[in-house]
């Protein structure tokens, strides 16, 4: 992040952990970076499994998802993170003062410089989303869903965004999900946008669900129906020109992207048009 885009622009950076980072990560951290750093902890609220989940039920269901493979299917503290970071991240203290974010996880790579600021780029053109890779989520891990989803949107029809992207997340209008949903370890987002009155509701429903424990809802589908059903299609953003790879998918920018001497990803590894891939759904969406 530090070497392929931000030494140029200097934007702050915020650690966010339930437990207190220790001295040596941030003495680390701090010195491979001039920019502003802040180091915070998640409240607790906002990170365990709340009171009104039933555990027993919690358990038998993780115990279901551990004997049939599930990734992550036995793990409370996946359950916390993914919650977390569907309906709470953007109400910490130490993000207030900010409109736009760049979510960067660990043991991620950045493949090409980048000499133009994207959180411009997404106010100039009003976007609320941007992302760089878009896959099929595990329909095992949620079940119901949909069907919290299709609950919400018949009791909230004026909170869907005319000309929405719906045709990304299902192809029969709504009826079904089709799995699709923007990988959200790589999301540049406008944190009003989570903060809103829509988004805000939805995720409250969703929650008194219950199902970030009793099934294993994922923040990346969280968020992308989010997007797809209260932002307009347009105001989604793919940042082709990003080079990026979380294990085990990579995104390379193609073509004229692939900017000579900026780009050091071999362009024929590239995850956009592979069989398990939405990226196609969503560039139907512009034409």
């Amino acid at each position: 992040m530090e070497d392929r885009f931000n030494h140029k622009f200097q934007y702050p950076y915020v650690f966010l952990n339930d437990q207190p980072f220790e001295d040596n990560f941030k003495k680390r951290v701090t010195e491979l970076t001039d920019a502003h750093v802040q180091f915070g902890l998640i409240p607790s609220n906002h990170w365990n499994q709340p009171s009104s989940i039933n555990e027993t039920r919690a358990t038998e269901s993780r115990e279901k998802m551990v004997a049939s493979n599930v990734i992550y299917g036995g793990s409370v503290p996946y359950r916390n993170m993914c919650r977390f970071n569907s309906g709470f991240f953007y109400r910490h203290e130490l993000l207030k003062p900010y409109k736009y974010y760049w979510r960067v996880e660990p043991s991620v790579t950045f493949f090409c410089d980048l000499d133009y600021d994207p959180f411009l780029y997404m106010q100039d053109f009003k976007k609320v989303y941007g992302f760089t890779l878009s896959l099929y989520e595990y329909i095992e891990t949620i079940p119901t869903l949909w069907d919290a989803v299709r609950e919400f949107m018949d009791g909230n029809k004026d909170l869907i965004a005319h000309d929405n992207a719906m045709e990304f997340i299902s192809d029969d209008g709504g009826l079904t999900y089709n799995k699709c949903h923007f990988w959200s370890n790589f999301e540049i987002g406008d944190l009003d946008f989570w903060r809103g009155e829509a988004y805000s509701k939805f995720f409250d429903f969703l929650d008194e669900k219950g199902g970030f424990y009793y099934e294993r809802w994922g923040d990346a589908p969280v968020h992308s129906i989010g997007a797809a059903l209260f932002a307009k299609k347009e105001q989604l953003h793919f940042f082709q020109d990003i080079g990026y790879r979380h294990e085990p998918f990579q995104h390379c920018p193609q073509g004229s992207a692939h900017k000579k001497g900026k780009c050091w990803c071999d362009e024929e590894d590239n995850f956009d048009h592979e069989w398990y891939s939405c990226t196609s759904r969503y560039e139907k969406l512009l034409k």
